[in-house]
């Protein structure tokens, strides 16, 4: 097992988009019949018994939130954007083949810096924000340092707030931990660790396209068998520096819900308004409703923009009933946000 999950993590994060244009003498009707072998009726499995591959896993549609529900494949001006299933069945794959019983799990935390800023990495970037970050692209700010066992006086490397981690052991004032989608064990100072208090079950998982600009929900039934809870157009970050940024991609656990997560006007201490039923998966990025901008205080239902191309600051815009279902839906510090690409 331990072979393929590099694999296919890697394959999960880095999969390009099947909506991009193709060739302009494709007419939009031609594009959708190519890619209807994407549909995800086309290569559901239905062997249930052993996990042994991807295409093991079962996945059908019983929606819970059945508003403004995508195609598997749709038009979306001159090209076509799609459901990644594939993608999908793959990280739910790993899900499934993951023994949440054999470790005690925590999250890495350092919302706001809450708890302290993260020391330099050796190697580190000045990005386009005038942040520091690694050479991975992990900025330091709301991040943990990752140090090696050999040198735990500078950090190798910086993790995500909401990442879901291995508890290996203790080691002075560090804990040992693996993330869930790394194959390396790191030392962290252990005021950045927030224990669980209970084995997570993972039965509800958010993936997030930022290539289409989707959303999908699934809740897995039993082994193997995953329900398709809703599909959705949505909204994420944009790059447009000093202050929106993309929704970063990766796994994370879903740490905090807020009814109404006020937010301030760029470049100001002003309240710009506030964006209704909000769950946040890592730093300031939360699953949400669309804004209200002050001095309106009445909850919008759908804006135009949602399914089009990346407009917020760093989170993920939805139809403000379907933020309401993922609110209600999927419980916190148990269930995983999947950002794809």
């Amino acid at each position: 097992m331990k072979s393929v999950i590099p694999n296919i993590i890697f394959l999960l994060l880095t999969l390009t988009g099947c909506g991009k244009r193709l060739k302009e003498q494709v007419s939009v009707s031609a594009q959708v019949n190519q890619l209807l072998e994407f549909s995800l009726d086309s290569y559901t499995s239905q062997s249930q018994s052993v996990i042994s591959t991807s295409q093991s896993i079962s996945m059908s549609k019983d929606l819970l939130y059945d508003k403004y529900t995508l195609k598997d494949v749709y038009p979306y001006g001159d090209t076509v954007r799609t459901i990644k299933w594939q993608a999908i069945r793959k990280c739910l794959f790993f899900i499934d083949n993951v023994d949440l019983s054999s470790s005690r799990w925590c999250i890495l935390q350092n919302y706001k810096n809450l708890n302290t800023e993260a020391p330099l990495v050796k190697t580190f970037v000045r990005n386009e924000y005038s942040r520091i970050s690694d050479t991975l692209g992990v900025e330091r700010y709301q991040s943990v340092p990752l140090y090696i066992q050999s040198d735990t006086i500078t950090p190798v490397r910086y993790g995500r707030d909401g990442t879901l981690c291995r508890y290996i052991k203790h080691k002075g004032d560090f804990c040992m931990i693996r993330p869930l989608t790394d194959t390396e064990d790191w030392l962290v100072p252990e005021r950045y660790i927030k224990m669980l208090k209970k084995t997570p079950d993972l039965n509800h998982v958010i993936f997030v396209d930022r290539g289409n600009q989707n959303i999908a929900t699934l809740e897995r039934i039993s082994k193997a068998e995953w329900k398709i809870r809703s599909v959705n157009p949505a909204t994420t970050g944009r790059h447009a520096p000093p202050y929106a940024q993309e929704t970063p991609l990766g796994t994370y656990l879903l740490q905090q819900k807020k009814e109404k997560m006020y937010f301030l006007k760029d470049g100001s201490m002003e309240m710009g308004g506030y964006a209704p039923y909000a769950s946040r998966f890592t730093n300031g990025a939360y699953i949400h409703g669309v804004p209200v901008n002050a001095p309106a205080t009445k909850m919008i239902e759908y804006s135009w923009s949602l399914g089009t191309v990346p407009r917020s600051h760093m989170c993920v815009r939805n139809a403000t009933s379907h933020s309401k279902f993922i609110f209600d839906w999927a419980p916190l510090e148990n269930s995983l946000v999947v950002v794809i690409e």
